[in-house]
């Protein structure tokens, strides 16, 4: 049996340009040209996709995507816009459109739209609980805040709606990303992420839209950008606020026409691309600035999503740290170890400046420096204790203490972030020095060397393996 599609449009020739387009695709369509005839139509037939017109001679567009949203949440309905009317557009996919296609219209777009959303329909086939499954195995922890974020994941998985992922360093926000992305119709797209803040600016627009051989200087083969590479699949922007303002206006532009056009090339390829962007800073903020543009936020952040922090989530701790200590273990061949009821409590008690990303280092690090199969709170090595013993041990190396820069910065109130970096990088060179006077005391026997520092033979392995002392 065909799909079935809903058109709604009081022009006759668009009518019958949508209905051939789908027709060619072998999809049923039952026409309407008003509210009334489509609400009389949704009582008869079971629908698969809705394209509907935004104004319309009984009532409005969007009206009728917050009724659909609101009876029949499980329809795909893609909104139809006058050139140029991106505010419309916007305002719908807010109200639960799932996306939208401007006049004139343009095949191609229309068929990877209408292409994309049938894959959103329900059918027997759907696993909601399978779905659910996957995001709760990826995003783990059990507390309101987790949960309320999965939820939200789901349900914007379905739909093609901008999203801006919104949260600290270290929270998860491309893992929040790559599980809009697996959960929705473009999950066996591609999913490109790229660190906006780590392109040249000379290089930007190159690696975004790519460029034809000969464009400029070194420009010796055709480039395929970013967006293309995307092409059916979802473009993760993150720290989208350090895009350069030239790119941001480019950016806006490929958003609202869904057309690129390479560096050098005569040509604009439409693109098929979802858009989802993340950054630590505060967008709204840079608008005020004026580092970033003001209709670019709006374009970006149809709808926000934000990743609480660590800290708001304690209660999650001992799963996420479990579960990165398995993945570790598995990884060095050190099954078996485990976190102690103290050091569980002691990572409790942690604010976690770094969150999720601090985690990980510090389950590593005492993963690494673990003396038994059973990880202390000692071998954390936590950044507040560590400072507290070195202000307080008298008996630490005048070499291994810590610089008086890092002294006063520890004294101030605005610098928590420096005082970790600044910790983690002495600790690490406290590490090296340690290692390389034990290995040297050994004439570089690494079974005697591990011995004298107290650890396994497969934890010093491991170490000077991070450390490049191999």
């Amino acid at each position: 049996m065909n799909p079935q599609a809903l058109i709604i449009d009081d022009e006759p020739d668009i009518l019958e340009l949508l209905t051939m387009t789908l027709s060619g695709m072998s999809i049923d369509c039952v026409t309407a040209e008003n509210i009334s005839q489509a609400e009389q139509a949704l009582t008869q037939h079971n629908f698969d996709l809705c394209l509907t017109d935004m104004r319309l001679p009984d009532g409005n567009g969007l009206d009728f995507v917050k009724m659909l949203q609101k009876e029949r949440p499980d329809l795909p309905v893609a909104v139809i816009t006058a050139h140029g009317n991106m505010d419309l557009a916007v305002q719908a996919l807010k109200l639960g459109a799932f996306d939208f296609v401007s006049k004139p219209l343009k095949i191609r777009v229309l068929r990877d739209l209408v292409a994309t959303a049938l894959k959103l329909s329900p059918s027997p086939d759907d696993k909601p609980r399978i779905k659910e499954r996957r995001s709760r195995d990826q995003l783990l922890g059990e507390t309101e805040v987790i949960r309320t974020l999965r939820g939200k994941i789901s349900k914007l998985a379905r739909s093609q709606a901008p999203v801006y992922i919104s949260g600290e360093s270290g929270t998860g926000k491309e893992l929040v990303a790559r599980l809009i992305h697996n959960l929705g119709a473009r999950a066996e797209g591609a999913f490109v992420p790229i660190n906006c803040g780590a392109i040249p600016n000379e290089l930007v627009e190159s690696e975004f839209f790519g460029h034809k051989k000969g464009a400029f200087t070194g420009a010796i083969t055709d480039k395929v950008g970013l967006f293309e590479a995307a092409q059916g699949g979802t473009l993760f922007l993150d720290e989208v606020a350090d895009l350069p303002l030239m790119m941001q206006v480019k950016l806006l532009r490929a958003i609202q026409e869904k057309a690129i056009r390479p560096v050098g090339g005569n040509e604009e390829l439409n693109i098929d691309v979802r858009i989802l962007s993340a950054t630590h800073k505060d967008l709204t903020a840079s608008v005020q600035q004026g580092t970033f543009r003001e209709d670019l936020f709006y374009r970006l952040n149809v709808i926000e999503l934000d990743v609480p922090p660590l800290r708001e989530r304690s209660s999650d701790i001992p799963l996420l740290a479990k579960n990165i200590l398995t993945k570790l273990a598995v990884k060095n061949g050190q099954e078996g170890i485990e976190l102690s009821l103290d050091a569980l409590e002691s990572l409790q008690q942690y604010s976690f400046p770094g969150n999720v990303r601090e985690l990980e280092n510090i389950i590593e690090r005492a993963l690494t420096w673990a003396e038994n199969d059973v990880i202390s709170t000692e071998d954390l090595m936590l950044p507040e204790a560590q400072v507290s013993s070195i202000k307080t041990d008298e008996r630490i190396d005048a070499s291994l203490s810590l610089d008086n820069d890092i002294s006063l910065s520890i004294n101030s109130s605005n610098t928590h972030a420096s005082i970790k970096t600044g910790l983690e990088s002495r600790l690490e060179e406290q590490e090296r020095q340690l290692i390389m006077q034990a290995l040297e005391a050994t004439r570089w026997n690494k079974t005697a060397a591990a011995k004298n520092l107290g650890i396994t033979f497969r934890a010093l392995r491991y170490k000077l393996k991070k450390l490049n002392l191999e």
